[in-house]
This record gives structure tokens, C-alpha cells and sequence, in this order.
């Protein structure tokens, strides 16, 4: 497996002096060149709430982030698993039994990704007490958009923003927002953002076989969004990072192009192409996560210098609730620590961590200051995991 994790390593050419190592900080510098982005924090001040109008200077490694505010939206057409068994060969106690889910959300007349993206981002700019034009960026972590060169310059247009901030899409399935708060916290940590809104949003259901049973019964569709304030290192709620990805695993999960559809692509003009229905080993992907999750969440506990015990909730990616009970047990974490709404939502991809931190944080099980231990999962494969703290 790929070991790349949380880091960067620029040209050599790049040197810094003098050589400094800084623990738990957003970087660490080592023999004149960066070594590490553990894109946690340790060191000096920033600003609370700036309007992006305000000038923004660049700098190495000055400041923290937190987590202000989130909000989630889901369809309104809920899909049960009876529902589900009229038009595939299962049943209600099948899916429970193999998966933990019982309902799950599916787009239906005009509702779309954007509508949904929109709605999550203006509940968590309502809690951090934001209009759209305090934000520096917009982050919208999917892979399934309404464009194929991407949707978060369009969400930005529908929140209203009228300062032309970047906003760019993120690509990483289920280990999509976990990439998101990375990102966003680099941007904040290393270049000088302020505000900074990040969305996990798919519509799944679209790519999905709905006569296999193996996979319709997983997926839903859903948006959760979360703003992240630069701060004084001292409140900083990002506080490690641990990121992988392996190609060769990509056989056991994905929803490939159909190149050959209607002909070979050798001929030219190309033949219009159009992407496969999800196809999933789902053996394989058991056996990645409950091999791989642990490893990455213990990484970033030891980044952080933090253990297990330190923590007040496990968040996993909701994909299978054998997977999320699994990686638990391995890592001692007893069940009244685990936050899981898979039950009602299913596998929504980039979207369920946010979706159930939102769900936790508005039901007042979350509570400002707690720390939790956050991992996704998924094609690429790609997996990742973050300790943040909350408010």
C-alpha cells in the first residue's frame, strides 16, 4: 500500500534558513527544505472574522483554523428497504443484517447536487454567522457533479457571492472531505485565507445499478459543509493529518468510462463516452478498510500526540456499519463514542462525515472542545483520516 501521508516535498531547489522542527505545527522544516505538512498548528495569530475584502498576505505558518459552523440537506424522497425489495430479489433483514442501513435519500424531481451543495453551505454559514462574501474560498468535495469540469464556481453563484473568491471541486470519493479539510487548512495555515467553506456532496444514486442488489441497496444521496475560521494557533481545531492512496486497488471499486459504447475510440471523430454503473468488489473493500483505517487513524493520533482515550468520538465514513463496528473494536473505542447515522442515510459518499457531524453537533452530542477522530474511505482507493476539535 501507498504510504504517502499528509505531506509535501518541494524541489530541492526550494531553501529555507534556518533549519527549524516544529511539532504538531502546519509545517516542519528540516536541512533548509519542507520535510512534512502535519497542516496542524502551534505558532502565532490570526484574525477572527475578516471579510475577504480585507488584504490577505501570504504567509509560511502563522495561524490555526477552526471548525465554526456546518449544515447538512438531503433529499425528500426516502427510499426504505422494503421499498427496495419490490424491484430487486431482498429483503429488509438481508440489507440490515449485511449493512446496518434501513432507509436511505435519493434525488428526485428538480433537487440535483447544486441544489443540495447550496442548501448544506447556507445552514453552516447561518450557525458560523457568515454572509457568502466573508469567504476566501470554497472547496466542493465530490465526484459526481452536475459538470464535468466541476461545480463549485456554480454553488459559489448560487450562495450569492459577488467577489469572484476561488472555488474549486475536490476529487476523491468517500475520502473526499477529509481532503477538504486538508486542503482548507493549508490554505488557511500556509496562504493566508481566512475563511473558508468546504462541502462534501454526491448524488451516488445516479451511477447506480438498480436491479444489482449487491449495490443499490449501499448508496444515497446527500451534502454536508463545514466553515473553517483562520485563528491563534492556541485555538487551533485542526490538529493532524493522514492521507493515502493506492491505484492498484482501484480494480475493487469504481465506475469507469465505457470507451468502446457505441465503437472503437480509435476511430475519429471519438465516439461520445459515458461512465460506467458503480462496480464494487465488496470482499475487497472490507477487507482494505478494516486493514488500512486504523493504521491511518493511528497515524494521525500520533501526529497529534494524542491516543485513543484523548478522544471524544470516533467519525467514520458511513459506508458499512460491519466496517464501522470493526475498526472501532480494533481500536478500543466503545460504542457510545461512535457516531453513526448509516441507518437512515446509507453510503452518501463525500458527504457523510459532514452529514453526521452536523446531525451530532445540532443534537447537542458534539459539544465545542470536544475532539474527534475522523476517517474516510474509499475509490481509488483513497483513505484518510483527521483529529479535529469542534468550535
Amino acid at each position: 500500500m501507498a504510504k504517502a501521508s499528509g505531506f509535501f516535498t518541494p524541489s530541492p531547489r526550494t531553501k529555507i534558513q534556518p533549519s527549524i522542527g516544529v511539532s504538531r505545527s502546519g509545517f516542519c522544516l528540516s536541512k533548509g527544505i519542507f520535510k512534512r505538512v502535519v497542516c496542524s498548528s502551534s505558532i502565532e495569530s490570526a484574525g477572527t472574522h475578516v471579510s475577504s475584502s480585507q488584504s490577505r498576505i501570504p504567509k509560511l505558518v502563522n495561524k490555526g483554523c477552526k471548525l465554526v459552523g456546518c449544515g447538512s440537506a438531503v433529499p425528500s424522497l426516502s427510499v426504505s428497504n422494503d421499498d427496495l425489495a419490490k424491484i430487486v430479489d431482498t429483503s429488509d433483514e438481508w440489507i440490515s443484517v449485511r449493512t446496518g442501513i434501513r432507509n436511505r435519500r435519493v434525488i428526485s424531481g428538480k433537487e440535483n447536487l447544486r441544489n443540495l451543495a447550496v442548501e448544506a453551505a447556507k445552514k453552516a454559514l447561518k450557525m458560523a454567522n457568515f454572509e457568502p462574501d466573508d469567504l476566501d474560498l470554497i472547496l466542493l468535495c465530490t465526484s459526481t457533479p452536475e459538470d464535468i469540469f466541476g461545480d463549485a464556481p456554480k454553488v459559489q453563484r448560487e450562495l450569492g457571492c459577488t467577489k469572484s473568491q476561488l472555488a474549486h471541486d475536490i476529487t476523491a470519493a468517500c475520502s473526499g472531505f477529509v481532503l477538504g479539510l486538508f486542503s482548507a487548512s493549508c490554505y488557511i495555515k500556509g496562504g493566508g485565507f481566512r475563511n473558508v467553506l468546504v462541502i462534501g456532496a454526491d448524488v451516488v444514486s445516479r451511477f447506480v445499478d438498480w436491479t444489482d442488489r449487491g449495490t443499490c441497496i449501499l448508496f444515497g444521496d446527500a451534502a454536508g459543509a463545514v466553515v473553517l475560521q483562520a485563528c491563534d494557533a492556541k485555538e487551533d481545531g485542526l490538529l493532524s493529518f493522514d492521507l493515502h492512496s493506492d491505484g492498484e486497488g482501484a480494480r475493487h471499486l469504481g465506475a469507469p468510462i465505457n470507451d468502446n459504447e457505441n465503437g472503437s475510440v480509435l476511430e475519429f471523430p471519438p465516439n461520445r463516452s459515458s461512465y460506467a454503473c458503480i462496480q464494487m468488489n465488496g470482499k475487497e473493500v472490507f477487507r482494505f478498510a478494516v486493514r488500512c483505517v486504523p493504521q491511518s487513524i493511528e497515524s494521525a493520533l500520533e501526529k497529534a500526540g494524542l491516543t485513543a482515550s484523548n478522544i471524544d468520538w470516533l467519525l467514520l465514513h458511513q459506508a458499512n456499519q460491519r466496517i464501522i463496528d470493526a475498526v472501532a473494536t480494533r481500536l478500543e473505542f466503545p460504542p457510545e463514542k461512535v457516531i453513526s447515522n448509516l441507518a437512515n442515510y446509507g453510503n452518501t459518499s463525500a458527504a457523510s462525515i459532514p452529514l453526521a457531524l452536523d446531525e451530532a453537533v445540532r443534537s447537542g452530542k458534539v459539544k465545542p472542545g470536544h475532539t474527534i477522530v475522523a476517517a474516510g474511505f474509499g475509490a481509488g482507493l483513497t483513505w484518510g483520516s483527521a483529529v479535529i476539535r469542534w468550535g
